[in-house]
């Protein structure tokens, strides 16, 4: 498996711009670019050595095997190999000691901005691209979902927590069948107008495809695991189970971009959030996804991020929900990406834009890690891909933007015109 994020070579070559776009990231990594500064250093003055003395002993075993064909004195040779065959043993040994040492220094490095990323250390130097529809005027005080949902009997957070805890849900009646809509809506969107194949991948995925992702090692306290002898954990997103699709493979250049949809459950710890967003069903435990994810040739993946971006920002379209898509700065990147786009729906109880979608581009950041290539058009040395990502879309930050932008005085909600074929032909849910 190729688990290292950044090319040795790009540490090694370019250092100081690595150093400086990373640093762009927070100041976090300086000590573990340090390190592998010295590292590095080490080993390439260990390799040498050791490429020496192994050359050494093959010409010398030449002569060995010479002598005892002749019949002459090989005692003086065979203990020079002895002791060559000694140090090379040592002298691999604290190779191996490094790379050992290395390894977990380069999965923890983020991936690297692309150069044209706005530099800033939280949203506030987030970037508007585009603003898309115009958020409803309403003539009474819109209610928030969380006070919605239950008044319609279509959403329950007390039962949910005597089974489960706190930030779970229980989905009733229209309630239901209108997060089903919403995930027949957006998988025929995406495999009839935008091409995607859809997949149902496993829900459970092991270690090697978190590494492969970047969710390990260092998010690994954000996952579920499952109990037992078992190493396998619930997936936070279906971004990892399509990612891995293709994970130890080579993909032939004519056959790029290949494009994946898929709904699944999705399950987050939300390890140090508590606090924040934990009303409602803005951030819970367990969640509904239609997920987008593209494997494409380096030289198609600006453009890929561009067109999965404007897939996402479709469904919000038909729905005729407002939003607004947002660049993000260097700080508030995930640490996959070198390049997102957030898109925030129009909540209006809160009178805010919410995150509902963010795409990504890695670059070759996973396929390196999870050792995806493929082979350029008429020949030539193997690359690794690009991968994309993005929600297309958070099926339950959907829901809430549907109850909120379309409810009415009296209580009821309105469905959306683009889902009314898929609620049976039901065009209100009223209360009771």
């Amino acid at each position: 498996m190729g688990r290292n994020m950044l090319e040795t070579a790009q540490l090694r070559d370019a250092f100081d711009e690595t150093r400086r776009r990373l640093h762009t990231r927070g100041p976090g990594a300086d000590a573990v670019l340090d390190r592998l500064q010295e590292l590095d250093g080490v080993r390439r003055e260990l390799l040498p050595r050791v490429e020496g003395l192994k050359a050494d002993r093959n010409r010398i075993g030449e002569q060995i095997a010479q002598a005892k064909r002749t019949g002459q004195d090989a005692t003086t040779l065979l203990a020079e190999n002895k002791r060559r065959a000694e140090e090379i043993k040592v002298l691999d040994a604290q190779v191996a000691s490094l790379d050992e040492e290395r390894t977990p220094l380069l999965l923890a490095l983020p991936n690297t901005p692309q150069a044209d990323v706005p530099e800033g250390t939280s949203a506030e130097g987030n970037i508007e691209v585009r603003r898309w529809g115009t958020p409803r005027t309403f003539d009474f005080e819109p209610k928030a979902h969380w006070d919605l949902g239950p008044a319609l009997g279509i959403l329950d957070f007390e039962r949910a927590a005597r089974m489960s805890g706190a930030r779970f849900a229980v989905l009733l009646r229209e309630g239901a069948r209108l997060s089903r809509a919403l995930i027949s809506f957006m998988l025929d969107l995406h495999t009839g107008e935008h091409g995607y194949t859809e997949v149902e991948p496993p829900y459970l995925v092991n270690r090697t495809a978190l590494t492969g992702t970047g969710n390990l090692p260092k998010f690994e306290q954000d996952l579920f695991r499952i109990a037992g002898d078992w190493d396998l954990f619930l997936i936070p997103t279906a971004e990892v189970p399509l990612t891995n699709l293709h994970r130890e493979e080579t993909l032939e250049h004519a056959d790029l971009p290949r494009r994946y949809t898929a709904y699944t459950p999705c399950f987050r710890s939300e390890a140090g959030s508590y606090g924040a967003d934990v009303r409602g069903l803005i951030r819970q435990h367990q969640f509904a996804k239609v997920e987008l994810m593209t494997f494409a040739a380096p030289e198609q993946s600006g453009e890929e991020l561009e067109r999965l971006t404007a897939c996402a920002e479709k469904v919000l379209q038909l729905l005729e929900l407002p939003y607004r898509t947002m660049l993000l700065c260097t700080g508030d990147m995930g640490f996959a990406s070198a390049r997102t786009y957030d898109i925030e729906v129009w909540l209006p109880s809160q009178r805010v834009y919410r995150e509902i979608s963010s795409c990504s581009n890695t670059e070759a950041f996973q396929a390196r890690r999870a050792a995806i290539r493929y082979r350029p058009s008429g020949g030539g040395k193997l690359a690794h891909v690009h991968t994309l990502n993005g929600s297309g879309l958070a099926v339950g930050r959907t829901l809430i933007a549907v109850l909120e932008n379309y409810q009415e005085a009296d209580g009821s909600v309105r469905i959306p015109d683009v889902l009314v074929p898929y609620m049976g032909g039901l065009t209100r849910i009223g209360p009771g």
